[in-house]
């Protein structure tokens, strides 16, 4: 450690930067002196593995460029807590937060990196004329409010997206890609993300999710039943839209599983077991030989004889025979016509309690002579079991009509239209297999529909799934509801507070008193600190004032609370972080993470607070440089005594 706290720049965070190290970590030849990529040698590095050709399959659209000097352009924003708007701050680990969606998931790349089970996003379906995102992303923090009306500016537009427009499809397109890309990094190994998406964009789409997560990481594209009936199309009544469904990592993802209706169940678990450790409970048979499985692929052990209860054999259809005939006596099938069982005779033999043997005239087995057996084989599927495990779900879903949303915002007396019903949000969870504590993330929340879905699954199945909701404060002519977001925040609040009310005057408030019926609120603003101006004259006095902006760089009205948030969003820490207010030598000084890294915003720093702080023995410490106030000597001594009491990392912002 120098005699120097390290400087922490707070004010610009390049999140191309970890990317970077990775692949000078595994290609350090192909960087030159000053730290720029040399392709040339990276070419050579690869090897045979650089196409060479100039025509590549892939997605190309105008704007493609620009869209990735939009992911890796830096964000100069930061996140505001708004307490007064929050429902439990000091408990709830749920975020609403109020911002354009590509400056968020920019400012949650460090801190949710890898962190988030599922993502459910509603995008605008690009009907025409119905997204107001800037088209131009190089503009700045400051452009992007006025459009957004978070600040009085005159000749505030919007960016619409027509059908007459000649970039109709690449606007789309240059609108959801950065935001997807940004998205997938916040996404753990096991995860998933949901889009629902209309006729318009499908192709597009698809396309997008392709290039960013990999085609083979495709689970699927399924229909939704929006409604029935209708005239409203040229050709075929638009009754249908689709929810397109990618994993991080396949491989990793956990198999979706369905609940078993009530009607399955009816019809076909019929019979009940009369005997055993099984007794009374429902079952279903199903043949232990399935003529759809495939001799030649993975099966080449599943042909052999099992003994019936009579003493004589049999075996699935096929000329090719074991040589012995005897119980498990086996051959490996040679053609497609020699048939396998569904088990090896291992798992048979394991089994045996689960195994029917039924005379039939119509069995599909043969005898070792090749005459038709009397026998047929089955296997018990028991309910009990089948309830535990689910079903697979199907890629088709009828139960989930935009008219259950319109009954649901009703209830709520919430003015929204086009939201999708919260039992859709909440089958996704459920079929994906989230559990306590994971994070769920819809950076398109309209009404809020993922929040409300995700408190009363909680409440259904006794968990506590956390959201995040990001949400534009797009203008509204509404005069109960300014913007978007205000729906957001307050159809939220009057869900909690209706699970709330069905709490009351139950006979024990304990389940309820165990949800997280609550939401943190931040606002999307310009960062806390001053941005260096590198264009400034290089003129003595201009370039004084920049350095002395350098030291007393902090935004005139913004609080300690305020700063204390960017510091932990850029410092690695989620915005549920829990934070203790201490006083150590007459001072304020903030633990974060029970002790993990302290944080004192004090503009006069003390010897005394600096031992006491270091007397903690925290990982990290973070101080404002205006706090040393130009005393050099303090700073130094700073320095050893956090380095003497062990901390790894101290800094000045």
């Amino acid at each position: 450690m120098s005699d120097q706290p390290e400087k922490l720049d707070l004010r610009s965070h390049d999140i191309a930067d970890e990317k970077q190290e990775a692949l000078r970590a595994a290609f350090p030849e192909a960087f030159t002196e000053g730290g720029k990529v040399d392709f040339d040698r990276l070419k050579l590095a690869l090897g045979e593995m650089v196409d060479a050709g100039k025509e590549r399959y892939g997605m190309s659209w105008p704007g493609k460029a620009e869209c990735f000097r939009t992911i890796q352009q830096a964000s100069m924003a930061t996140l505001v807590p708004a307490k007064e708007e929050s429902v439990a701050w000091d408990t709830t680990e749920n975020l609403i937060i109020e911002g354009d969606n590509l400056e968020v998931l920019k400012l949650l790349q460090k801190s949710y990196l890898g962190k988030v089970k599922m993502i459910y996003i509603d995008p605008p379906y690009n009907t025409g004329n119905d997204f107001i995102y800037p088209d131009n992303y190089a503009e700045s923090l400051d452009t992007y409010l006025r459009y957004t009306g978070q600040v009085d500016s005159e000749g505030r537009k919007y960016a619409t997206n027509t059908e007459a427009d000649g970039r109709f499809h690449s606007k789309w397109i240059n609108m959801m890609y950065p935001r997807l890309y940004l998205a997938r990094n916040l996404l753990r190994d096991d995860g998933v993300i949901f889009i629902s998406i209309g006729q318009n964009e499908i192709s597009n789409l698809t396309a997008i999710c392709n290039e960013i997560f990999g085609e083979e990481q495709r689970i699927s594209i399924c229909t939704r039943l929006q409604k029935t009936g209708g005239q409203k199309g040229k050709f075929f009544s638009p009754n249908t839209d689709y929810v397109v469904v990618y994993a991080k990592n396949l491989d990793a993802a956990h198999d979706f599983r369905d609940a078993l209706s009530e009607d399955l169940i009816n019809k076909v678990y019929t019979q009940i077991e009369t005997s055993g450790e099984r007794k009374g409970q429902r079952y279903r048979s199903m043949g232990l030989y399935q003529s759809s499985l495939d001799p030649l692929r993975g099966c080449t052990n599943q042909r052999y004889y099992i003994k019936c209860p009579d003493g004589t054999y049999a075996i699935p259809p096929g000329k090719t025979m074991p040589t012995v005939v005897e119980d498990g006596s086996g051959v490996k099938p040679q053609t497609q016509d020699d048939k396998v069982w569904r088990w090896t005779y291992k798992t048979y033999k394991e089994q045996t309690n689960n195994i029917e043997f039924k005379r039939t005239e119509t069995s599909p087995l043969i005898t070792p002579d090749g005459n038709q057996s009397e026998w047929n084989i089955y296997t018990k599927i028991w309910l009990d079991d089948r309830l535990e495990e689910g079903s697979l779900p199907l890629d088709m879903f009828d139960k989930f009509e935009n008219r259950h949303s319109s009954q649901e915002l009703t209830e709520l007396d919430i003015p929204f239209d086009f939201a999708k019903p919260t039992d859709l949000v909440s089958y996704l969870a459920k079929i994906c297999g989230s559990q306590d504590n994971d994070i769920i993330l819809d950076f398109f929340a309209g009404s809020g529909t993922t929040g409300d879905s995700i408190l009363r699954l909680n409440k259904s199945e006794e968990k506590r799934r956390r959201f995040i909701l990001v949400q534009l404060p797009e203008r509204l002519e509404n005069k109960n509801f300014k913007t978007v977001s205000d729906i957001t925040k307050e159809r939220v609040r009057r869900v909690i507070k209706k699970l709330n009310d069905e709490d009351i005057g139950k006979l024990s408030l304990e389940e309820g008193s165990q949800q997280d019926r609550g939401f943190k609120v931040f606002k999307l603003q310009s960062s806390n600190f001053e941005a260096w101006d590198a264009d400034v004259p290089k003129e003595s006095a201009a370039v004084a004032q920049q350095l002395e902006m350098h030291v007393h760089h902090l935004v005139d009205g913004r609080t300690q609370e305020d700063i204390l948030f960017e510091i932990l969003l850029k410092s690695g820490f989620p915005l549920t972080t829990p934070i203790k207010e201490l006083k150590l030598a007459d001072l304020t000084v903030y633990s974060i993470a029970d002790g993990a890294m302290l944080i004192c915003l004090e503009k006069r720093l003390t010897p005394e607070v600096i031992k006491e702080m270091a007397a903690l023995k925290p990982e990290r410490v973070v101080c404002i440089d205006e706090g040393f106030a130009g005393n050099d000597q303090l700073k130094t001594n700073a320095v050893q005594t956090m380095k003497t009491k062990g901390v790894t990392s101290f800094r000045t912002v």
